[in-house]
């Protein structure tokens, strides 16, 4: 009798303890590096997948081990079997789901500087809500619509000198807000 075949019959107390440590060492020892080189072939050549697989038929065959230790013989057909079966189910769930989309145009997308932008109008906006609502309407008509002075009075409906005072002190207590708020202008 082997080895492997002899640390399955042992009988298990059904106590609660740790993992078998002798079983899955012996497990280990005898059937890893067999199992190992039979997944690679199955998975082309893919180590991590194989690793995987022959983690998972171990330990399959650890939380098993009562219904093994019927057997009389080796382990490791039932252990192949297991692991084609676990490559066989991991390829049939890559089968139904969608496909993964390529990174490639992801990475082209500026997402840094549209985020940038959108704290900015925030920063921006945030400020000015701390304007007069007279200061804030010459500045939004000037600067955000780009009228001009004239067209900005003509909409507002105030005089030309009235928007140019407006303009010139609503700037200044944007120009305030912003620096409290960390951003310091040219």
């Amino acid at each position: 009798m082997r080895q492997d075949a002899a640390v399955i019959d042992r009988p298990r107390p059904h106590v609660q303890e740790g993992p078998d440590e002798e079983l899955m060492r012996v497990l280990y020892r005898e059937h890893a590096g067999p199992l190992l080189a039979y997944v690679l072939r199955l998975v082309a050549g893919d180590r991590h997948r194989a690793e995987d697989v022959v983690q998972e038929t171990l330990l399959r065959a650890w939380r098993n081990a009562d219904r093994l230790g019927g057997t009389g013989g080796s382990v490791r057909p039932w252990l192949v079997t297991v692991a084609r079966r676990i490559v066989i189910d991991g390829h049939r769930g890559r089968q139904a789901r969608p496909q993964e989309v390529d990174d490639g145009p992801l990475e082209t997308v500026a997402a840094a500087d549209e985020i940038d932008r959108a704290l900015r109008l925030m920063t921006i906006s945030d400020a000015l809500g701390e304007l007069s609502e007279a200061h804030r309407s010459v500045i939004v008509e000037t600067y955000f619509k780009g009228r001009t002075v004239s067209e900005a009075a003509e909409v507002l409906g105030v005089p030309s000198g009235t928007v140019r005072s407006r303009v010139f002190y609503g700037l200044r207590q944007l120009r305030l807000a912003l620096e409290e708020r960390g951003v310091t202008m040219l």
